[in-house]
């Protein structure tokens, strides 16, 4: 629940915001930030989150986060005036990035084994319907409610499941003793170093549609020099005999984390995109309605919902198979809608397109919590939370760079061709682009012999590599 409601508030936003901006005479620069400072603030703080609930205790920040996500989002719903709502979509972006990481953390800690790989899957299934099922929530939501308070609706809906959530975590998850003091466990320094690292490179990316890259192309500069300073900090603090914000060592000894990272970043940059790409293609190409649009690629959702719980029970015995069948079922499908977008009639493209979404959305399922359980399978659960936190930090990096990339090369062939099915065909072709890259990595860690089931058997225990636990 609280990690459906996190997610979906990347996407359930799009098809509000001519409501929001007619309802509070908002700018167009004021609007953009309702999306981009939520998708800001929450991958600024997810990797800090993560190792805040392997200190703090999962539970605890769990509760916490919870309870600031639901006040944050009714102070969103209730925002009289647009700076209201940025300040208040800014502080909700801040709560979900610390609330993501608990849920994988959580997974790491409770499960074991073959259970891992379900809870993964449900998991998994979570992801890929919060994200592309948000556009068809949200249309459904201003359909019911009306265009002038229906968007208030759409934070306000958060509310009562949040609370929902908040009663069944009091009751459900376990509470885990706090060791030692807190604050000779937080990293500060690398906390600041990583968190500027991470919002050089997103800030020209979610600002991107307002010329961010133009302006801010610069902070691509930054990004590396404080990334250096962080990896150079958090070795010293490893040498100094206490604990890092994100152990490095986490990339070069523990098996398949970096691949698989790599793998759902690379992803996630042709995946995240594509939402935007329909939603501009079927409203303002075809005149669509928000609802029309949302419905029109639900079987992308419902594929990989179905998909990824039962690949989430598969990894033990299919391991990394599964995640190089699932790519080559994005490509394939994505590159089939991209065909057709070229050869039926404008009218038709709705129709034609149900079967290839439903076939990429069947493999999108395969690939992101196969790769969530291969990835985080041999990492030590005293640092599940920060190795959650890393890996969708970069799914959240690729997320931006994917929208970026995808948005722009769909406005620049529409403008240059005069024709918005161009602009999509354009835009799906790089999206299989991406997702080919994914694919080659994976086939090959698959080579490499660190993808096999046999692999993921051995490290379904949450066993981690020594070197691993010395520096704890």
């Amino acid at each position: 629940m609280a990690g459906f409601m996190s997610l979906l508030d990347v996407s359930i936003v799009n098809v509000a915001l001519p409501s929001i901006q007619d309802s509070l005479n908002a700018s167009a620069g004021g609007i953009q930030w309702v999306i981009s400072g939520y998708a800001l603030t929450f991958g600024l703080v997810l990797v800090s989150g993560g190792r805040l609930g392997d200190v703090l205790g999962r539970r605890r920040m769990f509760l916490i986060a919870l309870s600031a996500f639901v006040v944050t989002s009714a102070l969103a719903g209730a925002a009289p005036t647009e700076t209201t709502l940025v300040l208040a979509r800014l502080l909700q972006g801040f709560s979900a990035g610390l609330l993501t990481p608990q849920n994988t953390g959580l997974i790491q800690d409770l499960f074991r084994g073959a259970e891992r790989g379900k809870a993964f899957g449900l998991f998994g299934a979570t992801v890929g319907i919060s994200t592309a099922i948000g556009p068809v929530l949200g249309g459904l939501i201003l359909a019911a409610f009306g265009d002038s308070s229906g968007w208030r609706w759409v934070f306000f809906v958060n509310v009562p499941i949040g609370i929902v959530a908040l009663v069944l975590a009091a009751r459900l998850l376990p509470s885990v003793p706090r060791k030692g003091p807190v604050r000779s466990e937080i990293d500060v320094p690398g906390m600041l170093l990583l968190g500027g690292a991470v919002f050089c490179v997103l800030l020209p990316l979610v600002e991107s549609e307002q010329g961010g890259l133009r302006t801010l192309w610069w902070l691509f500069g930054v990004a590396p020099v404080l990334g250096f300073l962080f990896v150079r900090w958090e070795r010293r603090t490893v040498r100094w005999g206490r604990p890092p914000l994100l152990d490095t060592r986490l990339f070069t000894s523990t098996p398949g984390y970096s691949a698989g990272a790599t793998i759902g970043t690379v992803y996630f940059c042709g995946f995240a995109g594509i939402w935007l790409v329909f939603a501009l293609f079927f409203q303002q190409g075809l005149g669509y309605t928000p609802l029309e649009s949302g419905l029109a690629v639900t079987p992308f959702a419902l594929g990989s919902a179905v998909s990824a719980a039962v690949a989430g029970r598969l990894v033990p015995r299919w391991g990394r198979w599964l995640t190089v069948a699932g790519l080559g079922l994005v490509a394939a499908g994505l590159s089939v809608v991209a065909v057709l977008a070229g050869l039926v009639p404008e009218h038709r493209i709705g129709l034609v397109t149900v079967l290839p979404l439903l076939v990429a959305g069947i493999g999108g399922g395969m690939v992101i919590s196969p790769n969530t359980t291969l990835t985080l399978g041999s990492v030590p659960t005293r640092m599940a939370g920060v190795a959650g936190g890393a890996l969708q930090t970069g799914q959240r990096l690729g997320t931006a760079l994917g929208t970026a990339v995808l948005a722009s090369v769909f406005h620049a062939v529409t403008l240059s061709s005069g024709e918005f099915t161009s602009g999509l065909t354009v835009a799906m072709f790089c999206s299989v682009g991406f997702t080919i890259i994914a694919l080659a990595i994976a086939i090959a860690q698959l080579c490499s012999g660190r993808g096999s089931a046999a692999n993921t058997q051995a490290n379904g225990d949450g066993k981690s590599p020594r070197v691993l636990h010395s520096g704890y």
